[in-house]
């Protein structure tokens, strides 16, 4: 059982990671080749968020899988024959919790190690692709916006460097909007930042005030344009890219410097431990429910609909208990209440497994008593 856990879980997870991974990457894609980005840095960044994406779709794929073996064991008879040699509910579960507790470690350390590292990377990268001057602006033939107000264009780029027949408008100052057009242009570094020089070229002012034009013809000319570049600043020490080891000894130093509340880095430390434990919950619950009740040619689509509901109920718990850690980390213990209600559910419905005859015994005396 434990093999077929894993080949499913495999398949459900590949599955799932690739459409989330390809929703990510094409809505990347858009904003990054518009920038006149190259493809190894599109490449890249959707890279990074793949250990994000994983730990998503990691509790969902081992629920599936689950579900999935279960129902095929169930209309295949094979769970008939399994409990009918002796074996009870509570042993079939174990491959299921050895199941539960690989995906688990899978998750640990994706959350504790991977996740962490890639949110850090990812940003930091993100901020240096954002103050890239050359891939913003030396894309020819393309009216470029790269910043709010401005426009930028370039007929040709020579081998040598030179940019032909260049226009640039500045529309920033809506009082006196400019227009800068030259046939030769290049661009410098200096003083740590890039200025665009042009080179025979012409600068139109339109005075909106008495609706007057000036015009002014230069040599050269020289634009600094390191202010069009987002100068944003990426704030790197937040709780999400702490280590848990940071997060559980230094939690007021992190709250202090990425200027968060202590409740989100108790949160987020607390998040990280109960999400392996929910991986657990959601393929013990998938296999628990679909116990319930007798083989049935029609399937156990209702089991599967009681499972999916079960899941769905546990993470609504999951919600509504954020507010009160964000609000005193000192109630921490309740990040761990939505994978202990799942537990119990377990035990629940394995009782209830073990004993088909005494709830349909007590069901049976209920519908004589109500027609009496």
């Amino acid at each position: 059982m434990l093999s077929q856990f894993m080949v499913l879980f495999g398949f459900f997870a590949l599955v799932l990671v690739s459409i989330f991974w390809i929703n990510k990457a094409v809505r990347m894609f858009d904003r990054l080749i518009s920038d006149g980005q190259s493809s190894f840095v599109f490449l890249e960044l959707t890279a990074l968020t793949l250990p994000g994406v994983i730990a998503v779709v990691l509790p969902i794929a081992g629920f599936a899988g689950a579900v999935y073996v279960t129902n095929r064991l169930s209309t295949e008879s094979e769970l008939t024959v399994m409990q009918a040699t002796g074996y009870s509910p509570w042993r079939l579960a174990r491959p299921v919790l050895i199941y539960g507790v690989i995906v688990a470690a899978m998750m640990s350390l994706l959350t504790h190690v991977l996740v962490p590292t890639s949110l850090h990377r990812l940003e930091t990268r993100k901020a240096e692709v954002s103050r890239n001057v050359t891939a913003k602006l030396l894309t020819e033939g393309e009216f470029l916006h790269p910043a709010g107000g401005v426009t930028f264009y370039i007929r040709e780029i020579t081998p040598e460097g030179e940019l032909r027949d260049v226009f640039l408008s500045d529309r920033r100052d809506t009082q006196a909007p400019v227009i800068y057009t030259s046939k030769m242009a290049y661009l410098v570094q200096e003083g740590g930042g890039t200025k665009l020089v042009m080179v025979n070229g012409l600068a139109q002012t339109a005075q909106t005030k008495g609706n007057r034009l000036f015009t002014t013809f230069f040599t050269d000319f020289s634009y600094d344009i390191s202010g069009l570049i987002s100068d944003d600043i990426i704030n790197l020490t937040h709780a999400r890219y702490a280590s848990t080891p940071a997060l559980m000894t230094r939690a007021a130093e992190i709250a202090q410097i990425s200027g968060v509340s202590e409740g989100v880095v108790t949160l987020e430390l607390h998040n990280r431990f109960a999400q392996a434990l929910m991986c657990i919950v959601a393929a013990l619950i998938g296999f628990a429910t679909l116990l319930l009740g007798t083989y049935s040619r029609f399937g156990v689509w209702r089991q599967i609909l009681l499972a999916f509901l079960l899941l769905v109920a546990v993470k609504l718990v999951e919600g509504t208990l954020t507010s009160p850690i964000l609000s005193a980390p000192e109630l921490w213990p309740l990040a761990y209440a939505p994978p202990a209600m799942g537990f119990v559910l377990v035990v629940l419905l394995l009782y209830m497994a073990s004993r088909p005859r005494l709830f349909r015994w007590r069901s049976r005396s209920l519908a004589e008593a109500s027609s009496a």
